[in-house]
């Protein structure tokens, strides 16, 4: 009985150190609009849907122009969103490409560059580093 119990309690805390890191990353980027665009939040799932280009348009029926990063907050990002590694989504684009479907959304190099591009198309949405200052747009909750 002993040997189960500490078992069970092994296994607790590696789920915990598994769990931990994408709780962490939720905090590691901030998502941002346009600040002419009256969403206030959106669900992982629709933030996910906009940067795949499955869904084109936000809740309130603003289209939508997504802007990537290749920055390190696109690796938080793309874990907390997608649920997946950027190589993933690099291999999703890929696909997309050379079938002829879409196109990946434009990619800009830093913080200020996406808030510039935010700041300049009314349904813009990218995501920023925690710590990037969001003046001229607007920060949105990711549920």
């Amino acid at each position: 009985m002993r040997t189960f119990t500490y078992i069970i309690a092994c296994a607790a805390v590696s789920l915990a150190a598994i769990a931990a890191p994408r709780a962490a990353s939720a905090q590691e980027f901030k998502v941002v609009v346009n600040s002419g665009n009256s969403v206030e939040s959106m669900t992982a799932d629709e933030a996910s849907k906009i940067f795949l280009k499955t869904s084109v348009k936000f809740s309130n029926g603003t289209a939508a122009v997504p802007v990537d990063q290749k920055g390190p907050a696109r690796a938080a990002f793309t874990k907390a969103v997608h649920g997946r590694a950027v190589s993933a989504v690099d291999t999703y684009w890929q696909q997309q490409v050379f079938s002829g479907k879409d196109m990946p959304p434009v990619s800009k190099a830093t913080d200020d560059d996406v808030i510039a591009f935010v700041k300049g198309n009314p349904g813009g949405v990218g995501y920023v580093s925690a710590g990037a200052a969001t003046a001229g747009v607007k920060v949105v909750a990711i549920k």
